[in-house]
């Protein structure tokens, strides 16, 4: 897979790659590389949750993670951010969203992000304003704003922290950036990679988008932090 990868770039030369990266040019190519090579899938999707060769193994993401940023950060980016979007996921004990997750690896190439920080807040998660409102048939409606996130524009699943109205509890949840209550403000960068800025609207939640709540939410924040910024080492 890694040989595949180089072989993917090789062709493409120095010249193309900088020029892609100047102009901002969005490596649709690439994603439809690792869509058709399955390479996402049988790097990120853990061993019970995929067929025979995917495994979630430090060693060969680590592997990965220098193809990638040898040939452009760009595409590294787009990488790194998937696997914090799906760091909540695979931590969480919601079978429903983990075989979500898993399909849509398998069958959609799929990339994910990680709705953590926000325009006034940063990274100070104590202070969001991301809010879960539950409704009388026990489902909830989200709103409020994320910004600086990566792969916001197309990510198949965003794994959004926030706040339940009603407890003042931590949650984590995931939406759909293509649902028409998600709301795509802007790209916060001028480069290849999307970093978005987006606005939940009314979104509506049920109970099995839900990944956790409380103390639980909190520390798949901090774990997930932790698990995926050590790639960058």
């Amino acid at each position: 897979m890694l040989i595949k990868t180089i072989k993917f770039f090789e062709p493409r030369g120095k010249a193309k790659l900088k020029a892609d990266d100047h102009q901002g040019t969005w490596y649709a190519d690439f994603l439809e590389f690792e869509k058709k090579e399955q390479l996402f899938a049988t790097f990120l999707t853990p061993a019970a949750y995929g067929d025979e060769n995917c495994r979630w193994d430090t060693l060969r993401i680590c592997a990965l993670n220098e193809v990638l940023g040898f040939y452009g950060l760009a595409h590294w980016y787009t990488w790194q951010v998937s696997i914090l979007g799906l760091g909540p996921i695979w931590i969480s004990d919601n079978e429903v969203v983990k075989n979500r997750a898993a399909k849509l690896l398998k069958e959609g190439g799929g990339i994910f992000a990680f709705g953590l920080s926000e325009k006034e807040h940063g990274a100070d998660i104590y202070s969001t304003d991301m809010c879960l409102t539950r409704q009388e048939d026990g489902s909830y409606l989200a709103c409020g704003n994320k910004y600086y996130i990566g792969n916001g524009n197309k990510a198949a699943m965003v794994s959004t922290f926030g706040k339940l109205t009603d407890t003042d509890e931590y949650v984590f949840f995931v939406v759909d950036s293509q649902h028409k209550n998600y709301q795509l403000v802007q790209n916060v960068v001028n480069s290849q990679n999307y970093v978005a800025e987006y606005r939940l609207d009314n979104y509506p939640i049920s109970q099995e988008d839900i990944l956790a709540t409380g103390r639980d939410a909190w520390d798949m924040a901090l774990n997930t932090v932790n698990l995926g910024k050590f790639n960058l080492g």
